[in-house]
């Protein structure tokens, strides 16, 4: 069967800031209280969009979450008029308000658990949203989430959208930051790799002592048997505690995968060999391309400054991989070195795209965040709802909105004021048009 993968990115929102919310991201806690511009991280964002569309490869996006989170602010007892409520969580819970205006959805990486039909038992496509409950300001996505890829996955010949897992320490989901998928092609079945910080009910195994691990062993298992995976095709891996402790909140900080490659560095898993016996076995008779990046080569603490391993590896016709990095990767002298020894090398890296993301760096996130992969179909592709694939047309008239509606300039201050919350509702009533979608964003 023949399948294309699709990059689903995140279309930042209005509301992008640095609240430092995010404990165990080390950039986001590095910025905190920065001057945020939203203007600059939307089209930066588009801009990523726009060149590899440009290359040929297929590109869609997702809006953003409605902003403030009004169901949150009254939850926790700030309920009233929109200035009156601003105002008195800005006074009272500024860490609240800040919460109830994240826009940290932009990282659709962390949206949901995809398999291709290829993979699922019933021979569709499945996605698992993701509960996301480590974070509290992460943890109210997942409802507007289900919301949005039941209305561009809607076809339920070929798509089923399940909800979250139970919003329980035990089942912590991350989505598929955590989920590498190795294959002969996009439209062959493939194995699915579920990499998880802790297990909930296995205290032996070993933990971070830093920071707290966000995805579960047991929430990899779930989902591997919600998308009808089969047993044998399916590899479950356990981070290493210290690339945890190093700032490593999820798999895709320390390790990237592509069909039959698999770029990670030495710290990624806590069993390197087990985990890549385990690989070889189920993808047997593919042979696994293994890629490893030594602590000599490059330490962890570089590898987390400059998201190497965040970058996303794209087809080429001839069997090797273009690498999107961001362009903090060319600032770091130990990072520039090994993309020009991969360069020199004339392996499977044969050339590097580099993107200018700066907006979304200083939050912890970088080219392979903002987007969620999705492999699909003609038939299936023909079945998403058209108005978020990407077009240079649709380029165009996101980027005239992103001029219109977004701020260059938002701090703490701004979240008390009921005049961003205006504009943030006239921008996303537009965006509904602009992507035809009607309704999304009616407030509960």
């Amino acid at each position: 069967m023949t399948a294309r993968e699709f990059n689903f990115d995140g279309l930042v929102g209005p509301t992008h800031h640095h609240a430092g919310l995010s404990r165990g991201n080390l950039a986001s806690q590095e910025h905190r209280a920065a001057v945020s511009n939203p203007r600059a991280a939307a089209l930066q964002g588009l801009a990523k969009m726009r060149a590899l569309a440009d290359r040929g490869h297929a590109q869609a996006l997702l809006p953003p979450q409605p902003r403030p989170d009004w169901n949150l602010l009254a939850a926790v007892g700030f309920a009233g008029r929109d200035a009156a409520t601003l105002d008195r969580a800005g006074r009272e819970a500024p860490a609240l308000l800040a919460a109830a205006w994240s826009a940290a959805a932009m990282w659709t990486a962390n949206a949901a658990s995809v398999s291709p039909s290829a993979d699922c038992a019933d021979g569709r496509v499945h996605f698992t949203v993701a509960n996301l409950n480590a974070k509290l300001h992460r943890a109210g996505e997942q409802r507007f989430t289900a919301r949005l890829l039941r209305r561009v996955f809607g076809n339920a010949s070929h798509f089923v959208v399940h909800d979250a897992l139970p919003a329980s320490p035990a089942l912590g989901d991350e989505g598929a930051a955590n989920q590498v998928r190795l294959a002969a092609s996009h439209g062959e079945p493939g194995v699915e790799l579920f990499v998880y910080g802790a297990s909930a009910f296995d205290p032996s195994r070993p933990a971070p002592k830093r920071f707290v691990a966000r995805q579960t062993d047991e929430a990899g298992r779930a989902i591997a048997r919600l998308h009808g995976l089969a047993p044998g095709r399916v590899v479950h891996a356990q981070q290493h505690p210290a690339a945890v402790d190093a700032g490593v909140f999820h798999n895709d900080v320390i390790a990237l995968g592509q069909r039959d490659l698999l770029l990670a560095h030495e710290l990624a898993f806590a069993d390197e060999d087990g985990t890549l016996a385990a690989l070889r076995r189920a993808l047997d008779p593919l042979p696994l391309r293994h890629l490893r990046v030594s602590s000599i080569e490059l330490s962890l603490a570089d590898a987390v400054r400059s998201y190497l391993f965040n970058g996303q590896l794209l087809d080429r016709p001839d069997g090797r991989f273009t690498l999107v990095v961001p362009a903090e990767c060319r600032r770091i002298d130990s990072v520039a070195r090994w993309l020009d020894d991969r360069l020199d090398a004339g392996d499977a890296i044969a050339d590097v795209l580099v993107c200018e993301l700066g907006e979304s760096m200083r939050n912890g996130g970088g080219p392979a965040c903002l987007r969620l992969r999705v492999a699909l179909t003609a038939e299936e592709a023909a079945a998403v709802h058209p108005g978020v694939l990407f077009t240079p047309a649709l380029h165009a008239r996101l980027a005239d909105w992103v001029g219109r509606h977004y701020r260059d300039r938002l701090v703490a201050d701004d979240l008390r004021d009921p005049a961003l919350a205006a504009e943030v509702a006239r921008a996303l009533a537009e965006l509904e048009t602009l992507l035809d979608l009607p309704g999304l964003y009616t407030r509960d």
